[in-house]
């Protein structure tokens, strides 16, 4: 049992100031107002808001930041600088790369990541004794580094349409949608602070006939499915020739649009796309910053809320890890696009780092400060040069993940005064990084 006393809390209603919450079993248990904190409370100076939600990452992708600075090229040439990545990675490289890239999330507020996982296997493309190793390193370095993950397990069968998989891309395919559940159904969950979810890595990767066996495997059993989607125009036009229709109508006849469904990226898309998108409920997960660096383009952010899509964002390829740089992207990124300022208030950029990212990785109950939700808690120092003269309704639109001081998961601490508790995240990326590029 533990009592917090924030100076400011962002509960559901908004921003108050005086909250006090009780925690019990990692979960909060009261909630109440207290203008001075009693003396048994600990206290969380500064904005408290719910613990941020990463919707969407590659956690080995964090070796290129900054590795071909300035370089011209595309996304396309830019994927072959992350294939010489994927094909060094082990499960010891990756698992102490991730440790210190999910530190570095919990630096940034970030509780909760959704991690989008295609590289399963040997080298040759041959199976792990243990076929699951990989994620299990990825399972290890989320609960060293104190965060929840949802492992959203991916399915890639082809290096595009009608190609089978080359090179390094036999890491990533297991042949057929049957083989990925075959693999997937001896991945075992005993954690209650990870989950398995599925993912369809792209229309491109995995052949429309196998789309159903992924799409029906997640049903059944109660996962999130995660897919990219239309990130690239090229992407778009070699659908349309393979197929006579766009990546978005391809999913929506096999049955892989949903409110279950969480399309990423979503840059490219036809006014009849995002109107599918909206009817079936589907969610987008944003990752600006990433689309920026990779040179996507801008997505139809207002669009997809005007039409009912809930919003969420991802770090994707990290070249930043900053859950208040991509939602403030995503504001003025569409101001950017449209000429006109004002789309998205604060709380709506909350709402797309807390509930809608931790309902799209399966934690309805997190992401929102109540009674019966888990004890995340972010404090952020309202004090912080920044942030003076900010009023507390216009954080979300303000701060950035240096302003974050103290982060607890679960009831558990897992930073204090801007330092992770178990883990220095720079020595750790240094290291692994180091590693992989030698």
């Amino acid at each position: 049992m533990a009592t917090y006393w924030c100076e400011w809390a962002w509960l559901p209603c908004g921003p108050e100031r005086g909250v006090l919450f009780d925690v019990d079993g990692g979960r909060i248990s009261a909630a109440s107002s207290a203008r001075t904190p009693p003396e048994h409370a600990e206290r969380l100076p500064g904005m408290t808001l719910p613990g941020l939600a990463n919707a969407h990452s590659h956690a080995f992708h964090r070796a290129l930041r900054g590795w071909h600075n300035g370089a011209r090229g595309t996304f396309w040439t830019w994927r072959d600088q992350m294939y010489q990545v994927a094909a060094a990675l082990d499960p010891d490289s990756y698992y102490r790369l991730a440790r210190g890239v999910y530190a570095e999330m919990a630096l940034a507020g970030i509780t909760c990541v959704g991690e989008f996982h295609y590289v399963h296997h040997a080298a040759s493309g041959t199976r792990y004794d243990d076929p699951n190793a990989m994620g299990h390193a990825l399972v290890q370095a989320a609960q060293d580094a104190g965060i929840r993950l949802t492992l959203l397990d991916t399915c890639y069968l082809a290096g595009g349409f009608g190609r089978p998989p080359d090179g390094v891309q036999l890491r990533f395919s297991d042949g057929a949608a049957t083989s990925w559940i075959d693999r997937i159904d001896q991945f075992t969950v005993d954690n209650d602070r990870v989950r398995l979810g599925a993912a369809l890595h792209s229309v491109r990767a995995v052949p429309a006939e196998e789309i159903p066996e992924v799409a029906g495997w997640a049903r059944k059993s109660e996962a999130p499915l995660h897919l990219h989607l239309s990130e690239q125009r090229a992407e778009n036009e070699a659908c349309l020739a393979a197929h006579g229709c766009t990546p978005t109508q391809l999913l929506e006849s096999y049955g892989a649009l949903g409110a279950d469904v969480t399309a990423v990226h979503a840059t490219h898309l036809a006014a009849s796309d995002v109107a599918l998108l909206g009817d079936s409920g589907t969610g987008v997960c944003l990752c600006p910053t990433t689309e920026a660096d990779l040179a996507d383009g801008i997505g139809p952010a207002a669009a997809l809320r005007v039409v009912g899509s809930p919003l969420a964002i991802g770090s994707d390829g990290h070249s930043v890890i900053d859950p208040f740089a991509e939602v403030q992207a995503v504001e003025s990124y569409t101001r950017l696009n449209t000429e006109t300022r004002g789309h998205f208030a604060a709380d709506e950029l909350l709402e797309m780092a807390t509930t809608a990212g931790h309902r799209s990785l399966g934690w309805p109950d997190a992401g929102w400060l109540g009674v019966g939700a888990r004890a995340d808690f972010v404090a952020v120092d309202l004090g912080s040069t920044r942030l003076t003269g900010v009023a507390p309704e216009a954080v979300p639109a303000v701060a950035r993940a240096d302003d974050v001081r103290v982060v607890i998961a679960d009831g558990r601490r897992i930073v204090q005064g801007g330092r992770h508790q178990a883990i220095d995240a720079a020595e750790e990326l240094h290291d692994a990084i180091s590693a992989l590029r030698a």
